[in-house]
């Protein structure tokens, strides 16, 4: 897929975002993997991935002006749109290195300070990475590149419990609704079914 960097400059849903910076946010997001794993580990965990996205200080006004904000600034250093893609090819592969050489029960602290399983914490990146992976296809005006497993991950995320068959009887498949349980799509009714159906809703900045 050839993106010039003009493509850089347009605008996502995400505003002020462009997709500089989403890709800019992308990128220290899984940045933060690597940065924890070099910290000591809590003794225990505290949260899982679904309490990671309660809607408390980390989805306030503030937090969200400096998570705005230092995005724009990353793809500010960051110059030219391709530097940031391959900052982010080797950012994914550091974390995933560094992921494969911890145990299965390595617990690590989030800059929220939540302590959470790592594993947990992964499903808070794939949850990153597949939604603004479709918040950059749209903002290329391109086909989602969302990895079938990735939509599998977040879908197990979504649907706790016996809320899989009342989704499944709406009739939708999985990119449906991840777009509507996180807003990428403007469906009020189905999000209101969704609701009802028992899906874990998100708190997303």
């Amino acid at each position: 897929m050839l993106v010039t960097e003009t493509d850089f400059d347009r605008p996502t849903r995400c505003a002020p975002w462009t997709a500089r910076a989403l890709l800019a946010h992308v990128g220290t997001a899984t940045e933060r993997v690597t940065a924890m794993l070099a910290e000591p580990a809590p003794p225990a965990a505290d949260t899982d991935a679904a309490g990671y996205y309660r809607p408390d200080k980390r989805f306030s006004a503030g937090t969200n002006r400096e998570r705005v904000d230092g995005a724009v600034a990353a793809a500010v250093r960051a110059g030219r749109g391709a530097a940031l893609a391959a900052r982010f090819a080797g950012t994914w592969c550091a974390a995933g290195a560094a992921v494969a050489a911890q145990p299965d029960d390595r617990v690590v602290r989030t800059r929220h300070g939540d302590a959470m399983l790592l594993t947990d914490f992964m499903l808070t990146r794939v949850v990153e990475l597949a939604v603004h992976g479709l918040d950059l296809a749209d903002a290329f005006d391109r086909p989602p590149w969302t990895h079938d497993s990735a939509i599998e991950v977040v879908t197990r995320l979504l649907l706790p419990g016996d809320a899989g068959p009342r989704v499944d009887a709406l009739g939708w498949d999985r990119m449906t609704l991840l777009r509507v349980a996180t807003g990428r799509a403007a469906d009020e009714a189905g999000a209101r079914s969704l609701r009802e159906a028992g899906v874990t809703w998100l708190a997303l900045g």
